[in-house]
């Protein structure tokens, strides 16, 4: 018994470092027209499964980022010239390292060391030896940026908030000049200021920074609370959101704009951006495709990867039999119930069949073969942060000949705007909800009167199924819904009871 919990201990302990974001670091080729960067020759340089992030240019051809590996996060500095090649700066068992910077006029690395005990501090990390010291031995200091080789801006954990304070480093004197700070500082280019971000109002502000003087002056309004950006040149900032780059010109009166939208699945949540000094390259961090977590999460379940299996998932992720009834909570537990599943089967894998993604959601109709025995079930998954946070079992615990026949009639009848048919096809007590379980609408007249006036103000009406799953008596359909002037796209999970729909729950 002890040989086998024991490796469950430790599999435990190191699934306790993986609650950071599944982040990747993309590297490109930056061209700027007309004020606008062009970005092309796109580069995932991290791939890897975990925490990947905080990128920093070293120089024009080098960069920095933190990277888990071995249980720990350690600094990574990527050689682009030389066929991107990488070594390791760092190597803590006993810690982690974040937010590299070069420290000017040394080849040195500074950065923030999380120690397992919890201590939190600003080291010196020499590239050549890889010595290390504390820079700042009495600040538990989040993010930092070089103004020279003497001064030092930083934010420093308070209570629950981050101060910002200027350091000297060779005198050892410090000022403290804001309170409620962000996690972004940047030099902007040509002037002798930093640039930081101020949570203390409402409306976070961009604000510029004397180091000298301690005097600061807003330049701008956050754009949706999105605090992380950089600066292209003098009165040019970038900053993202979603799948998409938004930009400011400071010295005019056009406010924020989007300048580039991904397309590319693998790219989510853009966060830190970095430019290299010479203006011809950008990094910025991205989450992973929601696609890409479940299919490793398959994959490790096929290939019997404990570990791998639910390091796919968050810490506190919920699992369900849909709607809402509890199976368990937690990665923890998840560990323990797979691990006895594993010791009590000899053979076991899914197959995907049929897949819906709306945004975050997955959707994945699957066939399971364990030892032998076949089985039909869909998980509905939930991404955040480019981990698994919830999965909802569906199985076809009652099997029904009509219902797909059934939903059929009923979007016959909505594409006619026939509303007495369309009614016809739902049962006198149906309940409409919103994922996973929230009532939006629970009175079969009021819902006639809603889509009646909803059938008249739509005239050009109509839903186009992109795809489809049945299982026992639900109907998961993928649905495209034109409206007078727009489109809209949502999952609708039917369920069928005595030949009427009973509940609908939307995911939009």
């Amino acid at each position: 018994m002890i040989s086998r919990l024991l490796p469950l201990i430790l599999l435990l302990t190191s699934l306790q470092l993986l609650g950071q974001a599944n982040t990747e670091v993309y590297l490109f080729d930056l061209d700027l027209e007309n004020g606008s960067p062009v970005l092309t020759n796109p580069k995932n340089i991290s791939n890897n499964h975990g925490y990947d992030n905080q990128p920093s240019f070293w120089d024009d051809n080098t960069l920095l980022f933190a990277s888990t590996r071995s249980d720990q996060t350690d600094i990574i500095k990527f050689n682009i010239e030389a066929g991107s090649t990488s070594s390791w700066i760092t190597n803590t068992p006993t810690g982690s390292e974040y937010s590299p910077l070069k420290i000017p006029g040394k080849d040195a690395v500074s950065s923030i060391r999380l120690d397992l005990d919890g201590l939190q501090l600003l080291y010196n990390y020499n590239v050549s030896s890889g010595k290390s010291k504390a820079i700042l031995p009495n600040q538990k200091v989040g993010y930092h940026v070089w103004f020279n080789a003497d001064i030092l801006v930083t934010s420093v954990l308070v209570n629950n908030r981050m101060d910002l304070v200027v350091n000297n480093v060779k005198d050892g004197s410090r000022q403290t000049i804001a309170r409620s700070v962000g996690r972004s500082f940047h030099k902007i280019p040509n002037t002798q200021l930093v640039s930081y971000i101020s949570k203390a109002g409402e409306n976070w502000e961009i604000l510029s920074l004397d180091p000298k003087t301690g005097q600061t002056k807003k330049i701008a309004e956050v754009l949706h609370q999105s605090e992380d950006l950089c600066w292209l040149d003098q009165t040019t900032i970038l900053t993202g959101i979603g799948k998409s780059l938004f930009k400011l010109n400071t010295s005019e009166n056009k406010g924020w704009e989007e300048v580039i939208q991904f397309d590319l699945d693998e790219i989510n949540n853009i966060s830190r951006i970095a430019v290299n000094p010479g203006r011809n390259r950008l990094a910025f961090v991205a989450e992973v495709s929601p696609l890409q977590i479940i299919n490793r999460q398959v994959e490790t379940f096929n290939n019997r990867d404990l570990f791998g299996f639910v390091s796919c998932y968050t810490e506190d992720v919920v699992v369900e039999r849909f709607p809402d009834q509890p199976m368990y909570t937690g990665r923890e537990k998840m560990t323990d119930n797979y691990d006895r599943f594993y010791q009590n089967t000899k053979d076991a894998k899914v197959e995907v069949v049929n897949r819906i993604r709306l945004g975050n959601t997955v959707i994945d109709e699957e066939i399971s073969m364990v030892d032998g025995r076949k089985g039909h079930q869909v998980a509905i998954y939930e991404v955040e942060n480019g981990f698994i946070a919830s999965m909802r079992f569906i199985f076809p615990e009652r099997e029904t000949v009509d219902s797909e026949s059934i939903v059929q009639t009923q979007l016959d009848a909505y594409n006619a705007r026939n509303i007495d048919a369309f009614m016809a096809t739902y049962s006198d007590d149906v309940q409409l909800y919103n994922f996973p379980n929230k009532l939006s609408q629970g009175n079969r007249s009021k819902m006639k009167e809603a889509y009646q006036n909803f059938f008249k103000a739509n005239p050009n009406l109509h839903c186009e199924i992109k795809n489809r799953i049945v299982i026992g008596n639900k109907v998961i359909d993928e649905e495209l819904v034109t409206l007078k002037d727009s489109q809209i796209r949502a999952v609708a999970v039917y369920e069928v009871e005595d030949g009427k729909i009973s509940r609908v729950t939307f995911i939009r």
